[in-house]
């Protein structure tokens, strides 16, 4: 799934000449590449028929129903059993909802008494509830109710649907075995047809990216779009798409030149099975060329990269960047998603540790419930545990969400990472926080974590001076390199005029960090490190010659940064990273780069 924000109006594009075919734009939901036919399912509840049945026929139409709700619940069973290991556990469970108001009193009473007082037919009567309903969810201004609303329209719709077969003729066409929904409306009834095959993309109109209906095509991995505009007016029965829901467009009736480029590129982006055993050179251990071992973490920011950590028999995920889910809409994401999205980075994570960072977003980023506006320097303004302090509901709902979420196994280790730390009084007040949250879960009879650790990023300049208090206060320390040569050099690194900046790790960086390390080591503290300078082949003997033995790594990183360290000789880094932090400038510590790089040992 991207991790950019969705463009703020999907728009469709009409030029039926093109070789592309139409193209329309919308958001992505779950990423993916797939090309088929199209199959509609624009069922309207409004627009069940209103009719009524003679008195005569009330007692058929009440068997009808029942008879609709048992096959109906049948089919969640057998859905929930062929979902079993295949998706994470907790969204699994999303269906019990779906079973429980098919047994829901309140719903079976109002479809009963319609049926009975009113002689309404059947589906009369489900469409009128249903509507009911959704009306009464929709007017509150909660998101819990919200999705109550649209899973019991699913509910409403699966036993329509059901209704529909009875008088089927078995003569009549079969819906292509293998297609791509299009819907007006994201939901989870849909992504299955009633045998539970699932299908092979969907689009839709509407939908919300937070939905139960999200969260499970995330999950099974079926490439969704939702958003698009007029999709419905401009796709008809059985025309041929290509959904290329990583850019977020879908392509109507392309020509055959257009579809073979698109069936090379499906091929080239299928990932290999998840039971395929990682290659060689991941299943060799993490080691310098001296024998040193070196604890290499995954650093991701979705599901696919967790798998991606995960196959490659990574040691956990040091660091997982949770904006994605606050970044997909302009409302906050419930703490049910948040719990459901926690819970699935746990599961998909192999049962290894798991360090969450907490919500880390400037005012660049443009997310409403955090910054009124743009701040004059978003990179020196109100971020990470700053905005959290002073938006506290959405720090709450986040420790909330992490403390809940649920654990493949109890050994599974969580731990918490403050962003944007300045001094103790951060991490005391988020630990505060975190106390009062327990608390509450705790007298509300929710399951939870007992314990999970708190620690403390260092990427300013003050937390890396008060690394020595940060270390007494804290569980563990994670240094964000980037971030804290930036901040240290006053220099922004994605301006090209900066560049020899960052090409190696400055020197008075270096010191800074061999001081951090020597503050762990005697506090008994771990301590990691990340970032895209951290895994350069010109830092990586420095740093690890200062003392980190921990480094964060992103997946599809992880091969070239295996290779560079098995080339290491840890006696000569020490050396090196001793001589380069008595270094007085940059261009003396690349001096000392070059002349390590041509000393580097071979590998066996």
């Amino acid at each position: 799934m991207s991790e950019n924000p969705p463009a703020p109006a999907p728009s469709a594009e009409r030029d039926p000449k093109a070789p592309g075919g139409l193209t329309l734009k919308g958001t992505s939901v779950a990423p993916g590449l797939v090309l088929g036919v199209v199959h509609l399912k624009d069922y309207e509840l409004e627009h069940a028929p209103r009719q009524r049945v003679p008195l005569e026929q009330v007692e058929r139409e009440l068997n009808r129903f029942h008879k609709a709700l048992s096959i109906a619940r049948k089919q969640i069973e057998d859905l929930k059993a062929r979902l079993q290991g295949k998706v994470p556990s907790d969204h699994v469970r999303i269906l019990d909802t779906h079973g429980a108001y098919l047994k829901d009193t309140v719903f079976l009473s109002d479809v009963e008494n319609l049926i009975i007082n009113e002689q309404m037919g059947l589906e009369a009567a489900i469409g009128k509830v249903i509507a009911d309903f959704d009306r009464i969810f929709r007017l509150v201004k909660s998101e819990a109710l919200r999705e109550r609303a649209v899973d019991l329209r699913d509910v409403g719709i699966r036993v329509l649907r059901n209704l529909e077969r009875e008088g089927v003729d078995e003569q009549a066409p079969e819906p292509p075995r293998d297609y791509v929904l299009v819907a007006r409306e994201l939901s989870i009834v849909d992504m299955f047809n009633l045998a539970n095959e699932h299908v092979l993309g969907i689009l839709t109109e509407q939908g919300g990216l937070t939905s139960h209906a999200a969260i499970l095509a995330r999950s099974m991995r079926i490439p969704t779009l939702t958003g698009i505009a007029g999709l419905i007016e401009k796709v008809r029965e059985g025309d041929f798409v290509i959904v290329d829901a990583a850019e977020g467009i879908v392509r109507v009736n392309p020509d055959e030149v257009v579809r073979a480029q698109y069936r090379q590129s499906a091929r080239e982006r299928e990932a290999p099975p998840p039971q395929e055993e990682a290659p060689a050179w991941a299943r060799r251990a993490a080691r310098t060329n001296d024998g040193q071992s070196i604890a290499v973490s995954a650093t991701c920011g979705n599901l696919p990269e967790v798998d991606q950590a995960t196959s490659l028999n990574m040691q956990g995920i040091g660091l997982y960047r949770t904006e994605l889910l606050y970044l997909l809409e302009r409302e906050q994401p419930s703490v049910e998603a948040l719990t459901a999205h926690y819970g699935a980075v746990l599961e998909h994570s192999g049962g290894q540790p798991v360090t969450f960072r907490l919500l880390h977003a400037d005012s660049s980023l443009d997310v409403p419930y955090l910054h009124e506006g743009r701040e004059l320097n978003p990179a020196l303004g109100r971020a990470g545990v700053r905005v959290l302090l002073s938006r506290e509901q959405v720090l709450r709902r986040q420790l909330q969400a992490i403390l809940r979420a649920p654990r493949p196994s109890p050994d599974v280790r969580v731990r918490i990472a403050v962003p944007f730390v300045t001094d103790c009084g951060d991490l005391r007040r988020v630990k505060e926080v975190l106390f009062e949250e327990r608390y509450a879960l705790r007298r509300s009879g929710v399951a939870f974590q007992e314990h999970v650790d708190l620690g403390a990023i260092v990427e300013t300049p003050a937390a890396a001076i008060g690394a020595r208090d940060l270390a007494r206060e804290a569980d563990f320390l994670v240094v964000s390199l980037d971030a804290l040569q930036q901040y240290v050099l006053a220099a922004d690194r994605e301006n090209a005029a900066h560049k020899q900046l960052f090409e190696s790790v400055h020197p008075f960086v270096l010191r800074t960090l061999i001081q951090i390390v020597e503050v762990c080591e005697q506090a008994g503290r771990p301590l990691s490190i990340f970032g895209v300078t951290a895994v350069q082949p010109a830092n990586l003997p420095f740093l690890l010659g200062a003392g980190l033995r921990h480094v964060c790594v992103a997946p599809v990183a992880l091969k070239d940064f295996l290779a560079h360290l098995g080339r290491i000789d840890l006696r000569q880094a020490r050396r090196a990273a001793t001589l380069a932090a008595r270094a007085t400038c940059v261009a003396e510590t690349q001096t000392l780069v070059d002349g390590y790089r041509h000393g580097y040992a071979r590998p066996e």
